[in-house]
């Protein structure tokens, strides 16, 4: 299994300079701020007068850094392939991947060049998946989005949530990547103060959820967080599905055939299902709010569906943040924010609830500033219009992946039951790497309860189980070295970073006869 190393901080005042990296190493990343000129950006772009512009410089240099150490891999191993027969390559091999990836490379794999080929689809997944691990090593040990839970970020936003009616915020995603940023950039709320799950389509597991929602509203009974439970507040699911504006015939979700009306209608019947078991299940007139959201994955604007007092919710009918955009680019922040609001209480499909309004219209605003993140970054719309995720993360956790096209989420407890998502992840994969001839890298993840005895031991056992089952559904991927998992476990009450317990990358020692 690949080794553990110690990570360097992630430093927002020198956004280029990769961790683990010597100094004076090179990245091939551009140097340049957001006010600069990017590949595809624009310099010069009037922004909005609510954008949070040193917010989106942080962002930038956070999304540099993590995507430029796993697009490094394949340029250095190309570079190592041309060296493999060098008298010294083991040597220079070594001091190329420190210098570009921060990291030794096995040597198991690099004393057998001289006699054979280098195994390239091994140490792809190898470099792969310790990528990972620094990636995740530095989220929970730097907080790199200052988003983690007690920092002041999520204090204020929790207060802002309860402020509105709003004892828990629930979001589902599309499991696609290009949706894997919504919560920390496309929406700009603290990590922390949003429960997520992704899924494909956006289709949650009604069951499971209706479980996460008894936790809650046990824990609020119990112990009063984050409110006591005879306060008047609701829990809050979302659905956000998405759609393409350059592409919508081909780009959109996958899930429901690129049919945006699809998309917003199922995301809203499986809203309506869980509001329903809740209210058949529990007395006492128990019940949520619901709210269906969707983004353009082209642009990240998003689009509100603004639901009634009543809980009623107008599938033909939204607020489109391009048009909040325009709406307000020539006002002041205080007269933007006030345009906002009423801006949100006009979409609304009837009356709608004073909490709800302030909650959308600070999401708009938080979107603005995305909005102006890929105009500048960008030149207004991203060149992967497709997808160009890195590795599938299957399992239940990965809270410290928060960047666009990183991955592509099979959150699952069984491969079982989780197989229509893994299959599109292992199709998309079949497109981005193995028609290369780079095997398909999954990281397989549970989260567990350190309070409950025995509870990481099972999670092992459950990495286990689903490696075992991916190799009986894609015998044919793992026999040819094409889909090698990593498997790993974290404390969920702890802000640690995942630990690496097992692999599919083995390297045989050395015996007698």
């Amino acid at each position: 299994m690949p080794p553990r190393r110690s990570p360097t901080p992630y430093r927002p005042q020198a956004p280029t300079a990769p961790r683990r990296r010597p100094a004076g190493a090179t990245t091939g990343e551009s140097s340049l701020s957001l006010g600069g000129r990017q590949a595809g950006g624009s310099a010069g772009v009037a922004l909005h007068p609510l954008t949070d512009r040193q917010g989106n410089a942080g962002l930038q240099a956070y999304d540099q850094q993590v995507k430029g150490s796993f697009d490094r891999i394949v340029p250095v191993l190309k570079r190592l392939s041309a060296l493999q027969h060098e008298a010294d390559f083991i040597d220079q091999a070594q001091r190329l991947a420190r210098t570009e990836l921060g990291f030794e490379l096995p040597l198991p794999i690099l004393e057998k060049a001289w006699v054979s080929q280098l195994d390239m689809r091994t140490l792809f997944a190898w470099c792969v998946f310790e990528t990972y691990e620094q990636t995740s090593d530095s989220f929970f040990q730097h907080d790199p989005l200052q988003g983690q839970p007690g920092s002041p970020a999520g204090e204020a936003f929790n207060a802002f949530l309860l402020s509105c009616g709003f004892h828990l915020l629930d979001i589902t995603p599309c499991a696609d990547g290009r949706l894997a940023h919504a919560v920390a950039y496309a929406l700009r709320v603290p990590f922390s103060s949003v429960r997520r799950r992704s899924h494909a389509g956006a289709l949650f597991d009604v069951e499971n959820t209706v479980n996460r929602w008894v936790k809650t509203e046990h824990r609020r009974y119990r112990e009063g967080r984050p409110n006591p439970a005879h306060d008047d507040t609701r829990y809050l699911k979302v659905v956000l599905y998405h759609f393409s504006s350059r592409d919508p015939q081909h780009e959109g979700c996958a899930a429901h055939g690129s049919d945006d009306a699809l998309a917003a209608s199922c995301g809203f019947s499986r809203l309506r299902d869980f509001q329903q078991a809740v209210e058949n299940s529990f007395c006492c007139g128990a019940s949520v709010d619901l709210l269906l959201m969707g983004i353009d994955t082209d642009t990240d604007a998003i689009r509100v569906h603004v639901p009634g007092m009543d809980g009623s919710t107008n599938l033909e009918r939204w607020l489109d943040a391009q048009a909040v955009y325009d709406a307000t680019r020539h006002l002041n922040p205080d007269e933007g924010r006030t345009r906002i609001l009423s801006l949100v209480e006009q979409a609304a499909a009837s009356s709608p609830d004073p909490g709800m309004v302030r909650l959308i219209a600070r999401l708009f605003e938080h979107n603005l500033s995305q909005i102006d993140y890929v105009r500048q970054v960008h030149g207004g719309s991203y060149g992967d219009a497709g997808h160009a995720e890195r590795f599938i993360g299957v399992g239940i956790g990965f809270k410290e992946i928060h960047l666009r096209n990183l991955t592509y989420f099979a959150y699952m407890d069984t491969v079982e039951e989780g197989a229509p998502d893994l299959d599109v992840g292992v199709k998309i994969f079949k497109g981005l790497n193995v028609s290369r001839g780079l095997p398909v890298p999954v990281v397989v993840r549970f989260d567990y309860n350190s309070q409950v005895p025995g509870a990481r031991e099972r999670a092992i056992r459950n990495c286990q189980r689903v490696q075992s089952a991916m190799e009986n559904r894609y015998p044919d991927l793992f026999n040819q070295g094409l889909l090698h998992a990593l498997l790993t476990v974290r404390d969920q009450d702890r802000h640690i970073p995942a630990e690496a317990v097992g692999s599919t990358i083995t390297f045989a020692s050395g015996g007698g006869h």
